[in-house]
């Protein structure tokens, strides 16, 4: 017994120490990473080249979902309406949102074969809590698109809010259509919306 429970305490010291290297990763450097990682996975893997959708959802929550703050990312493309929701409703956007985006993601991950992806210098200074990760996709014969992240520093260590695609916003790019639905049947119209749009992509239909 004594045995096990030294096993067990010497396991999770382990996971501590595991999960505070990773709340100390550099922004930079966590984006490099888990870039790298994923797409070394992707570029691996036959299912996920020939479109298995799901398995691509698997991996992005694997990998992915744990270095984005969903909550921050739907206050942003809520804008001004943000204010006005209950905690409850915050929580539904929060995940039809998170939701969405992460089909939206997976979807992007399948289209994927030989990019070359180039990461610039962090310009930021130690006691920052908000910078921006700029990166490149390269591709022969094509002009490089600009990857922008922006990460907010959090007790849980760095979290992307904002991701920039050739300078347009991925999150931003949902204010204009939010705010029209939320005048027009008010939040929880909105949140029917978002739901009916996830049963849609589930079930693979536009």
């Amino acid at each position: 017994m004594k045995r096990l429970l030294t096993l067990l305490l010497a396991g999770c010291l382990g996971l501590f120490a595991l999960r505070a290297a990773a709340e100390l990763t550099p922004p930079d450097v966590l984006v490099k990473d888990v870039t790298l990682e994923v797409l070394g996975i992707v570029s691996k893997d036959r299912e996920i080249q020939a479109g298995n959708v799901q398995k691509v959802i698997g991996l992005v929550e694997e990998k992915v979902l744990p270095h984005f703050s969903f909550e921050s990312m739907t206050a942003l493309a809520m804008g001004v309406n943000w204010r006005q929701t209950s905690p409850e409703q915050k929580q539904q956007l929060t995940q039809q949102f998170k939701t969405l985006l992460v089909r939206t993601y997976a979807s992007a991950i399948t289209t994927y074969r030989d990019e070359k992806f180039e990461f610039l210098p962090l310009r930021a200074q130690p006691a920052d809590t908000d910078v921006t990760v700029h990166a490149r996709v390269l591709k022969p014969g094509r002009q490089p698109v600009a990857l922008d992240y922006d990460m907010e520093k959090t007790p849980r260590g760095w979290k992307c809010y904002n991701v920039y695609v050739g300078g347009v916003s991925l999150v931003l790019n949902y204010r204009t259509e939010f705010s029209a639905e939320v005048r027009k049947s008010g939040i929880d119209g909105l949140i029917g919306v978002l739901e009916k749009k996830n049963r849609q992509l589930e079930a693979g239909k536009q």
